[in-house]
């Protein structure tokens, strides 16, 4: 982080601490990040970034939203003007797999909120954004089964709980291999094995 960042205002300074804990949580076990250690990368004392959060909770919270606010919002862009039911899915898809990529750090903090056995504003966040992101995929596949692109025996429930289950294991194998560049190559393929197991057969 630039130096500068010791002099921005109030909301850019919440920006930059939280982009500050995503590029960090790509490098470390988001669970070991402290908020010295956000001060130190941001060149920032930590009573300074105390006047903008009143405690380590409430930064996670704000990362969780920042997370949300972001994916949900390209995932929406991906599929605007597609009319094609498995074209959309596959946009949405390929985007999420892109946004993973480029931000490495941040399934490693959205798996750690879920194990955390407390419920906390950050943990409850993640779970409304796999909420949010399961209904924006129910839309999808109802949308393809009534008009006709997908199979009408179709278990919608199950077949986005596949969806996102499908990006979730190729951020695993990511992560266990250290290897980001093997998701994005793995994806389309593994897209295409769904993509048949959802389409109407002639």
């Amino acid at each position: 982080m630039s130096s500068h960042s010791k002099h921005l205002p109030a909301e850019k300074r919440r920006a930059v601490t939280v982009e500050s804990v995503v590029e960090l949580a790509a490098k470390q076990d988001p669970s070991k990040i402290t908020t010295a250690a956000i001060a130190n990368h941001m060149h920032v004392t930590e009573g300074a970034l105390f006047r903008h959060f009143p405690n380590k909770d409430a930064i996670w919270q704000s990362v969780m939203e920042w997370v949300a606010e972001r994916l949900l919002s390209r995932i929406d862009r991906s599929v605007q003007g597609v009319n094609s039911t498995s074209e959309a899915l596959q946009a949405m898809f390929m985007t999420h797999i892109e946004f993973v990529a480029n931000h490495p750090g941040v399934p490693r903090m959205m798996f750690g909120e879920l194990q955390r056995a407390e419920s906390t504003p950050a943990k409850r966040m993640v779970q409304t954004l796999i909420q949010r992101y399961q209904q924006r995929l129910l839309h999808q596949l109802e949308t393809g089964k009534a008009n006709g692109e997908l199979a009408a025996s179709l278990d919608s429930e199950a077949a986005a709980t596949l969806f996102i289950g499908m990006i979730q294991g190729l951020v695993m194998q990511a992560m266990l291999l250290g290897n980001v560049a093997h998701m994005r190559q793995a994806a389309p393929g593994v897209f295409a094995i769904y993509r048949r197991g959802i389409e109407k057969t002639a």
